[in-house]
């Protein structure tokens, strides 16, 4: 179980600023605030840390622009209200980074995006390309599409999924509370801040306070339910006071600041145990002696050139079973190539890829992230 001083030692961050802190409270976009969160999120990425923003505010800068003071409760004025803020969202953190050299991408997600076995993948290598480019991510749910937006709380459950896509070691979520309180402080005076606990601590939906603010629709309830899912894939989670000075250097320092929510299990180890039991196989790739040898002994990827047979039918993103030349099963993973694809590249090196298929996704028939040995 991760302790806070094991914090120090996190390199893969997902960080989520809620929409009270960033626009404050409904009065238009905080730019001094983000500029100061953005500072701290430079110098995090200058120490090695990889960075995944994910970005609350849209609606509520939408609304701020349109010079409506309610939240609309109509879906399409929300996702009217989405386009517009989108647009001043994402300029202010493009210039913010760009102070610091760094580059920004959009990335605009839905649940359909997570749930969907192809979508998933596709969503993951992106995610991954972009932060081996040193480049900062900047995500947040797509409302001017979706259809679920106001259930999706806050974009703390996208957080969580983003975390788990990507396995980063922490999950940030800074809000405009000092952390998780053993009642609502807001109507205790006697509230107690909980320092640390256990992700899984079966009293703390009861603690958590299901209201969120007027411009917002996360309340902390989500966001326990959102260390809880992050947990899963051995994710632990700060839930702290977006508005303390240095916030995510304190973090980092392992500071007793906010509260921690500790996960049971490491990161690998959790995505490896999903992977074991959660999908059905859709198909066998047949290995050759040295394939199987570098997978047992190395924990490597498995390339197209150690595949002998292919047989099932599978498109991108399902599990399929590794199985030695004697039908024994080796490892199942998740396959970046559907089984006619498969077939055209099996046996071959990944640099031709290209030009038996036209194109190139990855030159990982299966990523070694997503592949689980069998015992």
């Amino acid at each position: 179980m991760m302790t806070r001083a094991q914090l120090t030692d996190t390199r893969r961050w997902v960080v989520k600023i809620g929409s009270a802190l960033l626009t404050n409270d409904g009065r238009g976009l905080n730019r001094e605030g983000i500029a100061d969160w953005v500072a701290q999120l430079a110098a995090l990425r200058q120490q090695g840390v990889e960075i995944v923003l994910v970005s609350s505010g849209a609606v509520a800068e939408g609304m701020s622009r349109l010079g409506w003071t309610k939240r609309p409760h109509a879906l399409h004025e929300l996702q009217a209200a989405a386009a517009v803020g989108q647009m001043g969202l994402v300029q202010t953190y493009e210039s913010s980074f760009q102070r610091f050299g760094l580059h920004t991408a959009q990335v605009l997600l839905t649940h359909d995006d997570l749930s969907n076995r192809r979508r998933y993948l596709n969503s993951r290598s992106a995610l991954r390309t972009l932060l081996d480019l040193g480049v900062i991510p900047v995500v947040n749910e797509n409302d001017t599409v979706v259809t679920d937006e106001i259930r999706f709380g806050d974009n703390d459950t996208l957080a969580a999924l983003v975390a788990n896509l990507i396995e980063a070691e922490l999950l940030v979520i800074l809000t405009d509370q000092a952390g998780m309180c053993d009642k609502d402080p807001r109507q205790h005076a006697d509230a107690q801040l909980i320092h640390e606990t256990p992700a899984t601590n079966p009293l703390l939906e009861a603690m958590a306070s299901g209201s969120g603010g007027a411009l917002g629709r996360g309340g902390m309830l989500t966001k326990v339910r959102a260390a809880r899912l992050a947990a899963r894939s051995g994710t632990a989670t700060v839930i702290a006071a977006g508005r303390e000075p240095q916030i995510l250097h304190r973090i980092a320092a392992a500071e007793r600041i906010g509260t921690l929510f500790t996960p049971d299990t490491v990161p690998l180890l959790a995505r490896k145990q999903w992977l074991a039991g959660h999908l059905q196989l859709r198909g066998r790739l047949t290995l050759d002696d040295g394939a199987v040898k570098v997978l047992r002994e190395s924990g490597r990827s498995l390339l197209p050139v150690g595949v002998r047979a292919v047989s099932g039918e599978f498109g991108r993103g399902e599990m399929v079973a590794l199985v030695d030349e004697q039908g024994r099963e080796v490892a199942r993973g998740l396959v970046n190539y559907s089984a006619e694809e498969a077939r055209r590249i099996q046996g071959r090196p990944s640099r031709e890829i290209e030009g038996l298929l036209g194109y190139v996704d990855e030159p990982e028939l299966i990523h070694r992230d997503n592949l689980v040995l069998s015992e």
